[in-house]
């Protein structure tokens, strides 16, 4: 009689596809038991016990928005690697009946051996699976890690996006199913509740049909041939809180970019190459994308209103459009007989009727530890500043700052008004005198109210501003002046009438942007406890697949992010997490959901852009990484990629170069093979503010020592995969051989710590200089993180072999 079977293994948190031996046996019968006992779904308990460990973390954090670190109570966060129990439908067919003789025809290793029929039967059963959640209700497992359950009019697919498991040839891109249900999480504790909890809002497209009729009326009652609705709020800022998406809401369209305008029968959408494929897969068919940057396209949305503009009456939010824009944009309308109008309403607020209320979420105060100056220094460097601009007459006695993050800045304190950006909505008015903020009083806490009157800074209502600006209550005088920067909203000029203001470059935008000794410091310490999260998730993923199993880009974005919640400081995310595999890493500004995630395919790069805020600096770092064996193609975009990203790490230049002129250096590698990466190479990052800020992100101010920029090259294939290498340089004062025309000679110093992959590196593409930067990159990465991962055994194992 021939021996029986051998019964299968239990499955790790997700299906291993490899023939390695388990690490856990489980007899049939016991699996039978503990799967009736449980209504035919067994849980058990990894036996591996000794893998776990806690990490007491500061403070707790939203990973969608920044608060106040003094109104949350620290809980403690535990990242348990495989403890969390988790559940197998029963019956279930052995995947692995017998392990194949050398020889063999068939493949086998990850991803064959199942075959189709046994395929299909795995997307039946994640879709079957139910779990029980830590409370002991009955969810399933798309609640979970895996969701697997299909999706509005993909009956037939896992949940995934379109984009995600579908090439432009029309071929599926693998994902790779599971046949014991998939990827369940290994997450307990408060880290699971955030996951399970994790707030999901719905991208899907949406119906604009009657929006755009609704508003269309008020356009009419108006007499405009076209209404533009811009992205930016009435402060000028790049991300807007809820309540002033009005250009999301209408259009669908995510993202911090794009302009709309209406028309009396198309409804445009004009936006730049960050937001090409995004606006296809986003906008329904009421919508018409404009390509602006493209060869044959129009510049800007300008350039694009300006050549259709004829004898037009062009409507507007006076509010939401810069002083620079709107001056610009008069005068290139002026010669075509049209004109601008400023309707006293938004018309978009008129139709938008569950619109979200504003913030009144407390602010709170940056210590001195973490700013290196107070706020009466900050004042006082502006009022001095004041005086030295006075003209012949001194007629200008004030000047108003409008800007979310210069305010921030300013007064040492930090809001939650906007996901991601640590800001409050406000105006600040400094005169020679005194100061007072514009606020929501439901913002100001006793402590706060205590520090702005030790500060000199008055309150007002946040809406008082108008009243204040029409009653010229900021000076005596026969004309007092109000200095207002470019960037101040066109609204806040047409109050004052140009009797009233001048207009001059923003001084505390130029104070921010050169942090001192102290911020750089700070920067430093972030970026190295940010750097050690890094790698700790990547150890964590590529052992996850080491294994076997299956990890979504919501999966991936979560657990880095809980990396970075256990790290000193940590307050929130910097910015939205881009976690991206196959063709979702080639959408610039890419963010998974946890519905609609796709599986992190191993023969595609994958790309991993985040960042967190701390409270002594703001973050952000993007690596590519494979986990299977890359293509050719894929080796020599990323080389070249990687050859921009040293050019522009190793540049010395001298004082008055500017950010803009050192970007041919990063795009170099790219052209000489028709290649470039369609955005901008590099920006500004804030010290625990906004990760981009100005003024030299514009690429018109010379780099000088204290600032920050993000030397971030890339390449896009649309429709397959994309590569995206960043991190944050410090400006900083070099010395050279000769010293040419004297101590004028700058360079960079690199802030981040995360090592860079070799493996898609093609060696024959590297001069020797690079091959030495590369190795001593990941050497100084190596001895920078390795008393960060004393901890962390796996960590510091994969670090040293990266090196």
């Amino acid at each position: 009689m021939a021996p029986s079977r051998p019964p299968p293994p239990p499955p790790p948190p997700c299906l291993p596809f490899c023939s390695k031996k388990p690490t856990r046996v489980t007899t049939l019968t016991q699996l039978k038991k503990a799967s009736y006992s449980h209504h035919s779904y067994g849980s058990f308990p990894d036996s591996r016990n000794d893998l776990n460990y806690d990490i007491g973390r500061q403070d707790s954090y939203s990973p969608t928005a920044t608060l106040n670190p003094k109104t949350v109570l620290a809980k403690s966060s535990v990242i348990s690697e495989d403890s969390e129990p988790y559940d197998v439908p029963f019956p279930i067919k052995d995947p692995f009946p017998v392990k194949p003789k050398r020889g063999d025809p068939r493949k086998w290793g990850y991803g064959w051996g199942v075959g189709k029929r046994k395929e299909k039967e795995a997307e039946k059963y994640s879709a079957a699976i139910i779990t029980k959640n830590d409370s002991g209700s009955s969810t399933s497992s798309a609640e979970t890690l895996g969701r697997r359950t299909p999706l509005p009019g993909y009956p037939d697919r896992p949940n995934v996006s379109p984009q995600s498991f579908s090439r432009p040839n029309g071929s599926r891109l693998p994902t790779r199913p599971g046949v014991h249900g998939n990827n369940s999480s290994t997450l307990v504790g408060s880290a699971l509740e955030r996951k399970i909890n994790d707030v999901e809002f719905a991208r899907e497209k949406i119906d604009t049909g009657p929006r755009l009729k609704d508003l269309r009326k008020h356009v009419a009652k108006e007499d405009l041939d076209y209404y533009i609705i811009p992205s930016e709020d009435a402060h000028g800022s790049e991300h807007v809180a809820a309540c002033d998406r009005r250009r999301e809401w209408i259009s669908g369209l995510t993202g911090t970019a794009g302009q709309v305008v209406i028309s009396k029968t198309v409804a445009y959408f004009i936006t730049d190459s960050r937001y090409w494929l995004q606006a296809t897969n986003q906008i329904d068919s009421n919508w018409r994308c404009i390509q602006t940057g493209h060869v044959d396209g129009p510049k800007d949305w300008m350039e694009w209103l300006v050549d259709r503009a004829e004898d037009s009456r062009i409507g507007i939010d006076a509010r939401m459009l810069s002083y620079s824009k709107a001056t610009e944009l008069r005068n290139l309308l002026s010669p075509k007989g049209s004109k601008l109008v400023h309707p006293p309403q938004n018309l978009v607020d008129l139709i938008w009727r569950d619109k979200p209320s504003r913030s009144k979420e407390p602010i709170f105060t940056c210590p001195m530890e973490f700013t290196g100056r107070s706020t009466l220094d900050k004042l006082a460097d502006i009022r001095t500043w004041i005086r030295e601009t006075l003209t012949v007459d001194k007629s200008h006695v004030a000047t108003l700052i409008t800007a979310l993050d210069a305010i921030a800045y300013t007064l040492n304190l930090r809001g939650q008004d906007i996901p991601f950006n640590p800001v409050f909505q406000s105006y600040l008015m400094i005169t020679l005198d005194k100061a007072i903020l514009f606020i929501d009083p439901a913002k100001l806490t006793d402590d706060v109210e205590d520090y702005l009157e030790a500060v000199g800074v008055d309150t007002r209502e946040y809406n008082d501003l108008w009243s204040y600006l029409r009653k010229r209550e900021w000076g005596e005088g026969k004309f007092p002046k109000v200095i207002i920067t470019p960037e101040t909203s066109y609204a806040i000029a047409l109050m004052l009438t140009h009797f009233r203001y001048i207009v001059m470059p923003s001084y505390v935008g130029s104070m921010k942007a050169i942090k001192n000794d102290t911020e750089i410091d700070g920067m430093r310490r972030a970026y190295l406890r940010d750097g050690a999260s890094f790698v700790k998730f990547l150890a964590w993923l590529e052992d996850k697949f080491s294994e076997g199993c299956e990890i979504t880009e919501y999966e991936a974005a979560f657990r880095l992010t809980e990396y970075r919640r256990t790290n000193r400081h940590f307050v929130g995310l910097a910015y939205e997490n881009i976690s991206a595999s196959g063709p979702n890493a080639a959408l610039p500004h890419y963010s998974p959901t946890k519905s609609t995630a796709a599986m992190i395919d191993r023969d595609t790069p994958y790309l991993n852009d985040s960042g967190g805020h701390y409270k002594d600096g703001t973050c952000g770092t993007a690596r590519t990484w494979i986990f299977g064996r890359p293509t050719a193609e894929q080796c020599e975009a990323y080389t070249r990629v990687l050859r921009g990203h040293i050019a522009i790490d190793s540049a010395i230049f001298s004082e008055g170069t500017s950010s803009h002129q050192l970007g041919v250096l990063a795009r170099e590698a790219l052209w000489r093979d028709g290649m470039d990466d369609g955005h901008g190479i590099g920006y500004d990052a804030g010290s625990f503010l906004n990760i981009h800020e100005g003024p030299h992100s514009s690429g018109n101010v010379t780099l000088v020592p204290g600032h920050i920029i993000m030397n971030e090259p890339s390449f896009y294939l649309p429709g397959e995969w994309g590569i995206r290498i960043k991190s944050a340089l410090a400006v900083q004062q070099v010395r050279t051989k000769h010293e040419f025309n004297g101590e004028c000679w700058v360079g960079f110093e690199r802030l981040t710590c995360v090592p860079i992959q070799t493996k898609m590196i093609k060696d024959g593409m590297l001069t020797k200089g690079e091959k030495q930067w590369v190795k001593d990159h990941n050497r100084r990465c190596l001895g920078k993180l390795e008393p960060c991962l004393r901890d962390d055994e796996r960590a510091l194992r994969w670090l040293k072999r990266e090196v």
